[in-house]
């Protein structure tokens, strides 16, 4: 295996004609410089130098690995400024996943946060829902994925192991009832699911209104859904007109302005837990780790 090391004393001997003058422009004794390239030659398995007098001139195999240390020595050297710079935030890449409605709230503060911290860091996001959005972590397509899972409802399913991914908590989400404003119950302090069980619904698509049905069947009811999309704002818009009624996370809520639309509390509690998800190794990066810190940060002022 050829070393760096010896390709530098190489290329010292080459342009200084002698082990003595080489040592002196590396800082180095000249049994050193003998020593290294003794070692280079045991490597390669053939000659480089021809000594003979007080000048030394290179074999072709010399000539030859002479001419290709320039270029293996500066691409080693722009590697080591790119890591340092990686390890020292003043460059990197982060791959961020995240669902809409964390899109729209906590990642824009930890994006913003983070850039003026560290402005070489880039950052992309893409938009997924769990648990498509853990999937893209574990199979390499990003390197954090915001995501959330519900607290079990008895009966369903256990939600969704995470035990070989790192977990960050960031916060947890309550789901609201999101009524028309003129609705008997607008005014409510708080509503009982149960209670909204004869209106018409608007849910998301039947991916995505699992945890809904869950809730409202535990409470004894099959919610009639009239209308069904994932977009946030269309589900304040069609509340807002008076065409049913939803359930969405407070942090839905907190991304679009409901006109027309009352939140009212929902008991008892219905809770999610939103947490984002990298992997170990990728824990360890400078630059991923700055980024959970930051959605951290994002995360306590909500």
């Amino acid at each position: 295996m050829i070393e760096a090391r010896h390709l530098r004393v190489l290329r010292a001997v080459a342009a200084t004609g002698s082990f003595s003058a080489a040592g002196r422009e590396l800082g180095c004794t000249q049994p050193a410089v003998s020593q290294q390239m003794k070692a280079l030659e045991a490597s390669v398995g053939t000659p480089l130098l021809v000594r003979g007098g007080r000048a030394m001139r290179l074999t072709q195999a010399g000539e030859a690995l002479v001419r290709h240390a320039a270029g293996i020595l500066s691409g080693l050297t722009a590697a080591e400024e790119e890591v340092a710079a990686i390890a020292g935030l003043r460059a990197g890449r982060v791959r961020l996943v995240s669902f809409p409605s964390g899109s729209s709230t906590l990642v824009p503060t930890a994006l913003a946060a983070l850039r003026a911290a560290h402005p070489g860091t880039r950052v992309s996001l893409e938009e997924a829902e769990p648990p498509r959005s853990v999937e893209l972590l574990r199979e390499g397509d990003c390197d954090i994925a915001l995501a959330f899972r519900y607290a079990r409802v008895p009966g369903t399913p256990a939600a969704e192991e995470w035990d070989d991914l790192v977990v960050r908590p960031l916060l947890t989400d309550r789901l609201v009832a999101l009524v028309p404003e003129r609705h008997r119950l607008a005014g409510a302090q708080a509503v009982a699911i149960a209670d909204l069980a004869a209106e018409p619904w608007i849910a998301g698509c039947p991916r995505c209104r699992g945890q809904l049905v869950q809730v409202c069947e535990s409470a004894g009811f099959t919610p009639r859904i009239d209308f069904a999309t994932d977009d946030y704002p269309a589900v304040v818009g069609l509340v807002g007109a008076g065409l049913g009624v939803a359930v969405l996370p407070q942090l839905a809520i907190d991304s679009v302005r409901p006109r027309g639309a009352r939140a009212v509390t929902l008991e008892p509690a219905v809770r999610r837990e939103i947490v984002a998800l990298t992997l170990p190794d990728l824990a360890q990066v400078p630059a991923v780790a700055a980024t959970l810190e930051q959605l951290g940060r994002a995360a306590a002022r909500q």
